[in-house]
């Protein structure tokens, strides 16, 4: 607590907010989202975004991004080399896309 008290870092603070732009945070797009309330699982190589794009855009559209497969997943998006992930969707009957197909389905 000393240290946010001190003169020189209370003004290299006030320096760094100068530069900061802050921005609103938006609510999940869940209204007429194919995706909302969804569970989504990224598995494989995706080539076309990265996992952190990928996840953001789902979450935006008010899908939740889940780490593993289970029975209340929705859909997995299998990218090349995707394989115990895709494997246990497929026994389970999840809808597994491509990630062009993911990418169609999202807009």
């Amino acid at each position: 607590m000393d240290y946010f008290h001190e003169a020189q870092t209370r003004s290299a603070l006030q320096n760094l907010v100068k530069h900061l732009k802050i921005t609103d945070v938006s609510a999940p797009i869940v209204e007429g989202s194919k995706v909302g309330g969804k569970i989504v699982v990224f598995t494989g190589a995706l080539e076309k975004m990265t996992r952190a794009e990928a996840k953001a855009n789902a979450e935006r559209l008010g899908a939740k991004v889940s780490g593993s497969v289970s029975a209340k997943t929705d859909i997995v998006v299998a990218g090349p080399g995707a394989g115990s992930k895709r494997k246990k969707a497929e026994e389970l009957g999840v809808e597994v896309l491509s990630e062009d197909e993911w990418l169609k389905l999202i807009g």
